[in-house]
């Protein structure tokens, strides 16, 4: 049986766009007589079927959304999923999820399968792997192939599209504000998530906050890694060995490490050690105690990312800007962290 070809390869075999395939064997007058020709006897030669659910880039919406999320583990993606959700279903549009597993391959097979006329757009969060490396051109194609794109929270500059982010840099300001105010002077900052540019954006607010209140850096209280193996070997006798009063963690790893490793140190938490983590999972509330977290409202980030993505598929306008949306973050006082006198 030969395998069914794709509008992609059709136009790549051909030399022209997917716009131009598309017409074509929809008998568009605006491509011209051999165009359909040449374009239509390919494609039966190869075997194209049209995809039922979008038969055409231009003139059939699916009213579908694809949502690529890099961890279903991580309960922040889940709850900007509910806010994509909910917006989706309130304007009709139904939603398929792909998860990239950090994987930059995972990432663009996941892209080149939906956008074969499966979906209108994308909302995504890119994987660490892309990030890791710089790989963005895979998102760079598939906007030029006429399918929009919104980013969420982990972001390319590079890329032209919209984009929600969360203050990370301001919310990292604030947070380690609140551990100096509240008497914490040897202040540590742990990170599993370094190659990553929020993990970027968190820590240079920390080194503002420190700077500017006059506190001193020192640097065996830093643990800067990109994965958790590699944190948990360089964490495993830092309580016990540095003693810091002050934990600014920047991911979810982090912060429960810093809860578990302190309190097996023998630190009393808040009196010897206050901690504000990064997350803001059902877990940071059930622990003993209780963790302050910066919260990034996540089905707020994915209710904006929603709305922009339907409002440019619902444009009738032929060009369109881009913008970057930003989320406020709020601090959740919880029992790791001393009261503000």
């Amino acid at each position: 049986m030969k395998s069914k070809a794709t509008l992609k390869q059709i136009a790549k075999e051909l030399g022209v766009s997917v716009s131009t395939v598309s017409k074509a064997l929809n008998g568009s007058p605006e491509i011209s007589e051999p165009t359909k020709q040449r374009v239509q006897e390919y494609a039966k030669l190869k075997n194209y079927k049209p995809n039922v659910i979008g038969l055409s880039l231009k003139n059939r919406r699916t009213k579908t959304i694809g949502v690529i999320i890099p961890n279903i583990l991580n309960s922040f993606f889940a709850k900007v999923f509910s806010g994509i959700e909910k917006v989706a279903d309130a304007k009709g549009y139904k939603v398929i999820t792909c998860i990239s597993n950090e994987s930059l391959e995972k990432e663009i097979n996941a892209l080149e399968m939906l956008s074969n006329g499966t979906i209108d757009g994308f909302i995504l969060s890119i994987a660490e792997e892309s990030q890791k490396m710089h790989k963005f051109n895979h998102f760079t194609t598939i906007i030029n192939e006429g399918t929009p794109i919104v980013m969420f929270d982990r972001i390319a500059d590079e890329v032209n599209c919209d984009k929600v982010v969360v203050d990370d840099f301001e919310s990292a300001v604030n947070a380690t504000e609140h551990l100096i105010k509240t008497g914490c002077r040897k202040i540590a900052l742990l990170s599993t998530i370094d190659n990553l540019s929020v993990g970027k954006l968190r820590e240079k607010g920390f080194y503002k906050a420190i700077e500017s209140k006059g506190v001193a850096v020192d640097k065996n209280l830093i643990i800067l890694t990109d994965n958790t193996d590699d944190f948990d070997k360089k964490a495993a006798d830092f309580f016990t060995k540095y003693k810091p009063d002050g934990v600014f963690a920047l991911d979810e790893h982090s912060s429960i490490a810093a809860m578990k490793l302190g309190l097996k140190a023998g630190l009393k938490i808040p009196e010897d050690l206050s901690i504000i983590g990064f997350a803001d999972g059902v877990w940071s509330r059930r622990m003993t105690p209780s963790l302050s977290t910066v919260s990034q409202h996540g089905p707020e980030i994915g209710e904006v990312a929603a709305q922009l993505l339907i409002d440019k598929l619902e444009s009738q306008e032929e060009t369109f800007t881009f913008s970057t949306t930003t989320v406020k973050t709020e601090l959740r006082q919880r029992e790791s962290t001393k009261k503000l006198v």
